[in-house]
Parts: C-alpha cells; structure tokens; sequence
C-alpha cells in the first residue's frame, strides 16, 4: 500500500509489555547490532544492573520501572547508536532514581558511560544536583541550560535525551493533567527544535504531533480528521501517479523505490496558520523518490518535467543547498494532465536516511574513535558542517568547567532562533542566526577578519555595522591593519561566538575590563 496514514504517537504506541516480553526483545536486538560478546555482555550487565536497582519502583501506567529505560534502550538501538549509548541509556536514571552513585556506574560501566548518564541526569534534573553528580558537569540554573552544557560536554547526551522525552511521551496519557501541558509545552519549545537541528526528522515530527495532541486536543482532532479525509480522496489518483512514474523511471533504467510521505498534524496547524487555504497547501501528501545516487535525482527531476507541468517557483533544490540542518532533496510541484496538483521529494538513500534519524545516522561511534574532530571530549570522527553549532556547545561546557563565565543566554538565542544564510564574495555559505549583523558574519569567518573591520558591502553596496542581515546577502569585510576593535561593538553583534570573540580582544587590548 502506497500511502497509509497513522499519527506518530499511534505508530510507535508503547503496549504496557510484560517485563519478560521487552527484556527478550532488548536481548534480541542487542545481540543483532553487537555480535561481539565483549559488547553484547556489556549490554546485558547494565540491564541486570538496572533492573536490580530499580526493583520495586513502579511507574504510573503500573509498569515496572524498568521498561522505561529498556524503552530508550531500544530507540537508541533502532537508531544505530554506539554500545555505550545503549548503556547509557538503560543506566539514565539509576542515578537521579535510586541509591546508585554516579562513582559506582563509572566502576562498573567506565568514565565515557559515567559521563553520559551524568549529562543525561543533569538534563533531568529540576532541583540543584547532588554532589555525586556534579563530577563531570558544573551546577547550572536551568534545564535548558543543562541541556546545552550536557550536550556540549558530549552530544550523545542529547540523543540519549531525546529518545528519554520520545518515550516519556509515549505515555504522556498516564500523568496528570498539569504535567502533561508541561511537559508538552517543553517538548514543543525546546526537544523540537533540537531535533530539528539534529536533522532527527522522524523523531521531530513524533515529538511535535504528541505534544500538540496534548497542547491542543480539538485542533489536533479536528486536522487529523482534515488529514484523513483528504487521503482518501487522493489514495487512487496518488496510486495512478505513482504507476506512471514506476513506468517511466523503468523505462529509463533508474533504480529508485518510490512512497508516500503524510504532513504531520502540527506541521499542518503551522501551514494554515500562515496560509489559511488548505487547497493552496500542495504538500499535504507527497510522493518520495528514493534512487542511488545524486546524478539519478536530477535524471528523476527531468523525467518528472517531461511527464508533468512544474509549478513556477515551487522547485527547490535542496541538494546543490542544504538546509541548516543538513537536510538535502530535490522538491518539485507539478500538474497532472487531470489536473492533479503532487509534490515530489526526490533524494539519496544516505540523504533519506540523514533526513530521518539525523546526527544519529551521521555518524557511529567505535571503539577506536578515530578521526580528526571531535563530537565528544574523547575526538571521533570530524563534525559535518551543518552541526559545527555543537563545537559552541563544547566550547561552552569547557569553559564553565573551568570555572569561566559563558553568556549562555546568547548561546540560547543563536541555536534556537530561525536561521539565515549568508555568502561570503567567493560563494562560501554561512549559517547564522536571524538577527545577526555583519560583525557576526565577520567573527564567522575569522576573529582576526573581524578584529580590523572598517566596514561592510551587503550586495556590493556599503552597509552600516548594525545593519541586520538577510538570507541570500553577499556580505564583504572591507579591513585595514591599523583598525583594532571597539568596546561599542558589543552592541552591534548578536551572536554568542563574535560577542565571546570580541570581548576577549577587547580584554586582551585592555579595553574591557570584568
């Protein structure tokens, strides 16, 4: 069946399993990913050790606690993540639930799992920390503070949490009233976005659809029906397209598999809001395009042009431009000679991949961890552009370990406000914040750049220091080695990195003094 259309939270119900049940399915896959048995029998010690210190704790569906962490494990496991991710991801409470010390977990488990499960803990916490698990992560004033600094110190922190908030979602219907709307909200503002930056498609939209199930139940149920109701009106028609393009695509001698691809209710809830015609939105079902390659993609893009009339201004190529997140297809709306307006999505299997799981299918940690970068305090594999965000966050996390004061307010604002792109003279792109200025875009290319500003071209025309810049603006730094910072240009950048830039200058200069 091409198209069949269930909500998130209905796709991935979590059945109260028996604890036999979800234990053998754990084993199972545990020893399907981790053949090794070094690996294997790591996993199952952290399960026996957890399912030993939760003993008798209950959660309020009337589980046994422990199917909530062999829940995480799980997701992380479909995930693809590391061993001591799995771990981490049944030890995540232990710490915060029960008389374990964070010391006895990195004894038995190492100091890369003690590391997680204290980021993970830290995250969690809503009152100050305990001291035994201040070890690794300094006190903060927030969670969404310990979020960024967790996820700086080592950014499986915030996989772990995230498949942690997935599944406390997933039976968010068992809490009271006022902790749903909490929880909810929080996942809505900040897990969300997070996901989205993570370029974690799937996991943003379960995330997005439950909390707003939970946020807005008569919108919700009112869109899903809207939902509903036009895919089966469209499920014959889409059938048809879908046949006639398997038939040229053959044709050509195109490996590809093609499907259907449903909005979610919250994405539909934001479209309306911006366009309240839910007939001029065209991509409430799409068709996806799966092929081998990039040069297959525009071979598919072409035949689909000669097959049907594009729309003007609705092909977007995605590949040759990514979006912030990394996120990378080839869209293109088109009329059917009956008149059928579809959208396309056409892109890799590793760039559908990526568009699904994200930072969780960019890279898998090994044993080794080899490579140039680092996505953690131990150096792996170098970071994909799209995430070099993450370094501001490690950067951060160090910084407060050592006892140095971070603006993390700033820090806050530029990951989770929208987004720009910004080109350098030579077509190099930059991912800025929306709201930043061309000091911003300076400190973005080199602090030394930025340090002899004179001024700024946006589109070859000069610009003033506070002028905010635009998606698509070509922004040149005009210098001179006899400019030297300013103090008033604290109050012309809007990003933590060029403001942490400019204001060690300044001291160094002996133009700021704290």
């Amino acid at each position: 069946m091409l198209l069949s259309y269930q909500p998130a939270h209905q796709r991935a119900r979590c059945i109260l399993y028996t604890t036999m049940a979800i234990q053998d399915e754990l084993l199972t896959k545990a020893r399907e990913k981790f053949p090794a048995d070094d690996d294997y029998d790591k996993i199952v010690a952290a399960y026996e050790f957890a399912d030993k210190n939760h003993a008798g704790q209950k959660r309020l569906s009337g589980e046994a606690y422990i199917i909530h962490p062999i829940s995480v494990a799980l997701i992380l496991l479909d995930w693809d993540m590391d061993r001591d991710t799995i771990v981490a991801g049944l030890l995540h409470d232990v710490v915060e639930d029960t008389n374990t010390s964070l010391l006895e977990v990195e004894e038995k488990f190492g100091h890369d799992v003690a590391v997680l499960v204290d980021g993970v803990t830290k995250v969690g916490q809503a009152r100050a920390g305990r001291d035994d698990i201040d070890t690794y992560l300094p006190r903060t004033k927030d969670n969404l503070t310990k979020l960024l600094v967790a996820t700086g110190a080592d950014v499986r922190v915030i996989i772990i949490k995230l498949a942690d908030r997935l599944h406390n979602l997933r039976t968010l219907e068992y809490q009271p009233r006022d902790k749903q709307l909490k929880k909810a909200r929080e996942s809505l503002e900040i897990f969300g976005p997070l996901a989205d930056r993570l370029n974690m498609g799937r996991v943003r939209v379960e995330i997005e659809d439950l909390s707003f199930k939970y946020l807005m139940p008569h919108k919700y149920a009112e869109l899903k029906k809207t939902i509903d109701t036009r895919i089966s009106r469209s499920k014959q028609s889409l059938e048809d397209v879908r046949r006639e393009v398997s038939g040229a695509l053959t044709r050509e001698g195109i490996s590809f598999r093609i499907d259907g691809r449903i909005k979610s209710v919250y994405s539909l809830y934001k479209k309306l809001n911006k366009h309240p015609n839910i007939d001029e939105i065209y991509d409430l079902i799409a068709l996806r395009i799966i092929t081998d390659d990039v040069t297959s993609c525009y071979l598919v893009l072409g035949v689909l042009h000669q097959m049907y009339q594009p729309l003007p201004g609705r092909i977007k190529d995605y590949i040759s431009r990514p979006k912030r997140n990394g996120y990378q297809s080839l869209h293109t709306t088109v009329e059917t000679p009956k008149g059928q307006i579809v959208e396309f999505q056409i892109r890799t299997k590793h760039m559908h991949e990526y568009a699904e799981h994200g930072l969780a299918a960019a890279f898998h940690y090994n044993e080794q961890k080899v490579g140039g970068g680092s996505y953690s305090s131990k150096g792996l594999a170098p970071m994909p552009k799209e995430l070099k965000w993450i370094q501001d966050l490690q950067c951060a996390a160090g910084k407060l370990r050592a006892g140095e004061k971070v603006d993390l307010d700033d820090l806050k604002v530029s990951l989770f406000s929208d987004r720009i792109f910004v080109y350098t003279p030579k077509g190099d792109i930059l991912d800025l914040p929306a709201g930043a200025m061309p000091l911003d875009f300076a400190y973005q290319v080199h602090s030394d750049v930025a340090a002899h500003a004179t001024g700024f071209t946006i589109n070859g025309k000069i610009a003033r220091f506070d002028t905010p810049l635009k998606s698509g603006d070509v922004v040149e730094v005009i210098t001179r080695r006899n400019v030297i910072p300013h103090v008033d240009w604290l109050n012309k950048i809007a990003t933590a990195h060029a403001r942490d830039k400019l204001r060690s200058q300044l001291k160094k200069a002996g133009r700021l003094k704290e």
